[in-house]
C-alpha cells in the first residue's frame, strides 16, 4: 500500500505486534501522524469544557499501531472510531451552546441532532464504500471519502456560519440579534483550519510537487493532522467561551438525548461496519 508521492519509509507489511509498537519510535513515514495523535489525545481531556459534550480530537486509530487482515478493514476501523464521536458530538456542543438565539424552537433546531446522527452513519458508510472503488475507480473513491466528511462539517456548521457572517457583515446587523460576538473569532479560525484541513487532504500538496523530499516530514498527512487538531483547539475554546456567555439562555440536552444520540450514531456505524467487513472474507466453499 503505497501514496503517491510518498517514496520511502514505509514500515514493513507483516510487521509484529511489538514490531509495530517500536515502530512509534523509530523514523519513519508514520512517526508524525502517530504522535500527532498521541499528544492531543493526551492533552485535549484536560481541555475540554466540564459539560463533556463537545466531541475529543480524532482518536488514535487502530491503523496506527495495530495489524489486520487487509488495510481496507483497518481503515474501515478507524473511520467507525471517528464517525460516530467527532460528528454528532460536535452537533452536541452547538446544539447546546452555540445555536443563533432566534433560532431556538425553530424546526431547524427541533431535527439538528437527528439529521446530524443520520449524517455519522452516511459519514461511515460512504467512507467505507470509497475503498471498495479506490482499485477501479481512484477519482470516484476519492470523492467520496471527501464527500464523507466535507458534508457532515457543513451541516454542523451551520448555525456557526449564520453567526459569523451576522458578525462579519454590518449591513446585516439583524442576523447577529441576541448573540454572542467574543466567541466568532475562534469560530473562524476553527473554519480556516477545517478548509485547510480539506485542501490538504484533497491537494497531495507539497509531496505531489516534490516526490520523495517530503516523506518523513512535511507531508500532506501530517498537515492534515496538524489542521485537524488546531481546528479542534480552536473549536473547544469557542465553544467554552460560548458556555459561558450564554449559560442558561439555551435549553440544554438532556442525558438520554445526549448519550442517545452518539449510541445510535455508534450502533448505526457499527452496522455499517459490520456489513463492509463481512463482504471482504471470502465465502466458504459449499460442500
Amino acid at each position: 500500500y503505497r501514496e503517491p508521492g510518498i517514496l520511502s519509509g514505509y514500515r514493513p507489511p507483516r510487521s509484529s505486534a511489538r514490531e509495530c509498537l517500536l515502530s512509534i519510535f523509530q523514523m519513519n513515514n508514520e512517526t508524525l501522524n502517530i504522535w500527532t495523535h498521541l499528544v492531543p489525545a493526551g492533552i485535549f481531556p484536560h481541555l475540554s469544557n466540564p459539560s463533556g459534550m463537545l466531541a475529543a480530537p480524532e482518536i488514535p486509530g487502530p491503523s496506527r499501531c495495530s495489524g489486520a487482515q487487509s488495510i481496507q478493514e483497518v481503515e474501515f476501523q478507524d473511520w467507525e472510531l471517528m464517525s460516530p464521536a467527532v460528528l454528532p458530538g460536535s452537533a452536541l456542543a452547538y446544539s447546546a451552546y452555540a445555536f443563533p438565539l432566534e433560532w431556538l424552537g425553530s424546526t431547524f433546531h427541533d431535527f439538528y441532532l437527528p439529521v446530524a446522527v443520520l449524517n455519522s452513519a452516511l459519514s461511515t458508510g460512504l467512507s467505507c464504500y470509497s475503498r471498495f472503488l479506490e482499485a477501479e475507480r481512484p477519482c470516484l473513491s476519492k470523492a467520496s471519502r471527501t464527500l464523507a466528511f466535507v458534508y457532515p462539517y457543513i451541516f454542523d456548521s451551520i448555525p456557526i456560519f449564520y453567526r459569523v457572517r451576522g458578525w462579519t457583515t454590518p449591513v446585516f446587523p439583524q442576523l447577529s440579534r441576541g448573540c454572542s460576538e467574543g466567541s466568532l473569532p475562534l469560530h473562524s479560525r476553527h473554519s480556516l483550519c477545517a478548509l485547510l484541513t480539506f485542501l490538504s487532504f484533497t491537494s497531495r500538496l507539497p509531496e505531489r510537487l516534490a516526490p520523495g523530499s517530503f516523506d518523513f516530514i512535511g507531508h500532506s498527512h501530517q498537515v492534515f493532522h496538524v489542521c485537524g487538531i488546531l481546528g479542534t483547539l480552536f473549536q473547544l475554546e469557542a465553544v467554552s467561551m460560548d458556555m459561558a456567555e450564554r449559560r442558561g439562555r439555551l435549553p440544554l440536552p438532556s442525558s438520554l438525548e445526549t448519550f442517545g444520540s452518539l449510541g445510535m450514531g455508534a450502533a448505526a456505524s457499527l452496522a455499517i461496519l459490520g456489513i463492509c467487513f463481512r463482504s471482504l472474507r471470502p465465502e466458504p466453499p459449499s460442500r
